[in-house]
């Protein structure tokens, strides 16, 4: 099996083509050999390949080659074949002749998983990436996993340019690491996971500190905002908030929205913090 881009595809290509001008023509041998002898060839991102001719012409006799030798073809792209306007009609004919799947962006729980597997396999433990940065970037950064496997390494990356051993990890340097990702004003969906995790970040606590069993008013306060907003902003039931903060009963969340109402009636302070909270939410 060969997995390759089709930048790379064309790359290569173009390699070829040069060395076959010089006198090299061994290296465009060798090129349709890699492509043609397999069992397996898996591009990504093929609509990288449009309006470029020559890799259009190259990979049109690929593909049959494969295609008659009764060889597996899967392309990846981000766009059905009807869609690639500019495409070869006797390209986007075969590209329509197999399965057509639509994949998904990955859920929050994928996301996560993805991540945590990135940090297994890469030995990124070493850089002790707190539980409250991993779902900060699995809450923001839902596109696709390249984009979120390249968070990671450009979060990684930062913190090595800038940063020694005698700092943590935490949600602001994240940000500063994919503030070219997520825009400052996009407008987010608001979950459960989302507010939990800004308010960790206003109060410079830790999701896992608002999901544990802490009863120090340092946590207990940034605890009852989160169950509050959970309530107020999304409607979420009593109960799966009670589920998602550590597996509270209902009646602890009721009591912990009502004491918010409450004081809210009567401290100034509280409804300022509220109100950066929302805005930090949902700064649109």
């Amino acid at each position: 099996m060969l997995y390759v881009t089709s930048e790379t595809f064309t790359n290569e290509l173009i390699e070829a083509i040069k060395s076959g001008r010089t006198g090299n023509e061994s290296t465009m041998t060798s090129f349709r050999e890699k492509y043609r002898n397999i069992d397996v060839l898996l591009i990504d991102d093929v609509q990288f390949i449009i309006g470029k001719e020559s890799t259009q012409e190259e990979f049109f006799h690929t593909f049959n080659h494969l295609h008659v030798s009764g060889k597996q073809i899967i392309l990846s792209s981000d766009k059905p074949p009807k869609d690639f306007e500019t495409l070869e009609a006797r390209l986007r004919t075969r590209f329509e002749w197999g399965l057509i799947a639509d994949i998904s962006s990955p859920d929050y729980e994928t996301r996560m998983a993805i991540l945590q597997k990135k940090i297994e396999l890469d030995n990124l433990d070493v850089y002790h990436i707190p539980d409250d940065v991993v779902e900060y970037i699995a809450n923001n950064v839902k596109s696709n996993i390249r984009e979120l496997e390249g968070s990671l390494n450009k979060l990684i990356a930062l913190y090595k340019l800038n940063y020694n051993s005698s700092k943590e990890i935490d949600i602001p340097l994240a940000a500063e690491a994919l503030k070219d990702i997520i825009s400052p004003n996009e407008n987010r969906t608001i979950t459960i996971d989302l507010i939990i995790d800004v308010v960790a970040e206003h109060f410079n606590v830790s999701v896992a500190d608002l999901k544990s069993g802490k009863r120090n008013s340092e946590i207990v306060m940034p605890r009852q905002i989160a169950m509050y907003l959970c309530r107020t902003m999304i409607d979420t039931p009593l109960k799966s908030i009670g589920i998602i903060l550590g597996g509270r009963d209902h009646s602890t969340i009721n009591h912990g929205v009502d004491k918010i109402k409450a004081e809210l009636k009567t401290n100034d302070t509280l409804n300022n913090t509220i109100d950066i909270i929302k805005k930090k939410l949902n700064p649109v």
